[in-house]
């Protein structure tokens, strides 16, 4: 797959390790200000933990396990050049931002709008869809939460998410339980 920088895995045993990471992860990202907002995130963030149970057959003796992903997703915001007078640096930063944004917004329009299951959808367009692969349309069960700023200023962004938000809830995955023998 593609290379995602300060992409980790790390194994952790408990609560504890799962929450220092988040804390660590929350504190490499990237915020900056702009016009509009004195810490505007500058980045998405992508938190994947995958938990792993395994169970032995006392009969058999046989080992078979369960796997279940969960995904935690922060997007930064859209942004327009012209409300936020960033610069150099800052631009560039806002149209990254933008871009994926808008390739996940053809990935979500592809799935909602698929009429069978081998349509293409194009994942492959950034990192943060082929990241999200799975979670977009495949074995899984999917919750997005679309917040908006209710200030005049954002009328705009507000109906573009609100759409979104609309495309999102039709698409239509079925999870199934991830178990077998020797599940790693």
């Amino acid at each position: 797959g593609p290379y995602v920088k300060h992409l980790a895995n790390v194994a952790v045993t408990s609560f504890a390790n799962i929450n220092r990471l988040m804390d660590e992860g929350n504190k490499a990202r990237t915020v900056a200000a702009t016009d509009i907002n004195e810490t505007s995130s500058r980045s998405h963030a992508v938190f994947t933990i995958i938990l792993t149970q395994r169970k032995k057959d006392s009969l058999t003796g046989l080992v078979a396990g369960k796997v279940s992903k969960i995904s935690l997703v922060d997007l930064a915001g859209k942004e327009r050049a012209k409300d936020t007078g960033a610069e150099g640096k800052r631009l560039q930063e806002g149209a990254n931002i933008n871009k994926l944004l808008t390739t996940l917004g053809i990935v979500t329009h592809a799935l909602a709008s698929a009429k069978k299951k081998g349509d293409f959808v194009p994942y492959g367009d950034s990192i943060l869809t082929w990241l999200l692969k799975e979670n977009l349309g495949g074995n899984s069960r999917t919750s997005m939460i679309a917040s908006s700023s209710p200030a005049q200023i954002n009328n705009e962004e507000r109906l573009s998410n609100v759409r979104y938000a609309d495309r999102a809830k039709q698409i239509m995955c079925e999870a199934v339980v991830n178990e077998g023998p020797n599940t790693k």
